[in-house]
């Protein structure tokens, strides 16, 4: 209702219009009294009578919290602050999608209500104790402003919007992931910024997949499925973590490597939207992130669609939709993105199979001295595996249009691996 508004003052008093401002009426409630401070008010965003106020009494030395809930257009209100700590409250918010679901923020921490308000648990998580002065929700992210301790995002909520009775007696949930966008993590190709020098932390680089075990199990594996139901990548809890090669930089910069939890417990765990890493020694980029720097791809990115996850605990099996969207910042057209997908899964898929001939055939040797051509099997995918690699890094480095000289090329890379391929087939 766009004439509804709501308005709190820093002297304890809380007025409403229903005509968008042309007359107010007095609604404070009785128990506020002078010198509190109306610190925020919210209104309902499913209910035009609905309406939240935070109220701060410090100056009248009361450190209790104070949250009044009306249904009523502030006939009457109610104080909803069961669970919460002696903390004054600066701002209380509903979320715009779940009704019910409200965050407060208070001198010391962040709070959470799945019941519009009549329970209260701590969301602090690893925010420090300071004073939260505002929040904000952004489609799917908590943003929360503090009083000199910067600003804080808490990454997708969606799993606080999906809780409910039926779900939390589950022992095994897989929430809905929220629409991921397939973007481009870091475009920085320069030296990386001192790890001393203060900057925020960019979000997930992937699609953020969060689930909740209410026991220990002893195998657990997660699947990507396509459109057509083909398995695209698969973790497990007995995956080894890769190789960290000899690098001549601190480790402190390489990202920690994450497993596929199988303990108690909620897990948030991220994919890269990335078909599987081919088994080759990791590289890393020069434009390393602190503790977040990942490994150079050696497989392509997925298209933009419709995806399925699978999560397998022992026997409990839950499946839910993916959706990814495409960077909207990105201009090329699908037909443009189609033809860079495909070729670098051709570049991707041919250079597995020379990779795997070459660490498996232990007979190279004796062919190449017996092999009439000059440069021999061995050398020959030796080149088009550079080439193929060469090929992948130019058709992922951006999401512009491939050129017809790098269309072409891969094209003639293939027919030239298919020979190849054919002719060891023969022997």
């Amino acid at each position: 209702d766009i004439n509804t508004i709501w308005c709190g003052t820093d002297d304890g008093l809380i007025h409403v219009t229903k005509d968008g401002g042309k007359n107010w009426r007095n609604v404070t409630p009785p128990s506020i009294s002078s010198w509190s401070k109306i610190s925020l008010m919210d209104a309902s965003h499913t209910d035009a009578n609905t309406a939240y106020a935070a109220v701060n009494c410090i100056r009248l030395d009361d450190l209790r919290p104070h949250i009044y809930k009306t249904t009523n257009g502030g006939n009457t209100w109610t104080e909803i602050v069961k669970g919460l700590p002696n903390e004054p409250i600066n701002v209380v918010k509903e979320d715009p999608i779940r009704k019910g679901l409200l965050f407060a923020g208070s001198e010391n921490a962040v709070y959470v209500s799945f019941d519009d308000g009549e329970n209260w648990q701590t969301l602090r998580l690893n925010m420090p104790c300071t004073s939260i002065r505002d929040l904000v929700i952004k489609d799917d992210d908590l943003v929360i402003g503090t009083h000199g301790r910067s600003f804080w995002i808490l990454d997708d909520i969606t799993p606080l919007r999906q809780l409910n009775a039926n779900l939390i007696s589950e022992k095994t949930i897989l929430y809905k992931p929220q629409n991921t966008y397939r973007v481009r993590w870091c475009t920085y190709p320069d030296s990386p910024i001192p790890k001393e020098e203060p900057a925020g932390q960019n979000p997930p680089d992937g699609a953020v997949i969060n689930y909740f075990l209410n026991t220990n199990v002893k195998n657990i594996s997660l699947e990507i499925l396509d459109a057509t139901g083909n398995v695209i990548r698969k973790y497990t809890n007995n995956d080894q973590p890769y190789k960290i090669p000899e690098v001549n930089f601190p480790l402190y910069w390489i990202r920690p490597q994450q497993i596929l939890s199988a303990n108690f417990g909620s897990h948030r765990f991220t994919w890269d939207m990335k078909y599987t890493p081919l088994n080759k020694p990791a590289k890393y980029a020069i434009s390393a992130v602190f503790e977040n720097t990942a490994p150079e791809p050696t497989a392509p990115f997925v298209m933009p669609g419709s995806y399925t996850i699978r999560l397998t605990a022992d026997e409990k099996i839950i499946t839910q939709p993916l959706i990814i969207k495409m960077d909207p910042r990105v201009n090329s057209t699908i037909k443009d993105l189609q033809l860079q997908h495909d070729l670098s899964l051709m570049c991707y898929t041919n250079l597995k199979k020379c990779l795997n001939i070459l660490s498996t055939s232990s007979s190279f040797d004796e062919e190449d001295e017996n092999e009439s051509n000059e440069k021999g099997i061995k050398k020959t995918l030796h080149q088009i595996a550079n080439t193929f690699t060469s090929l992948f890094k130019v058709m992922q480095e951006s999401d512009w249009p491939l050129t017809s000289q790098l269309i072409l090329e891969a094209k003639t890379t293939e027919i030239e691996f298919n020979k190849v391929w054919k002719k060891l087939n023969e022997k």
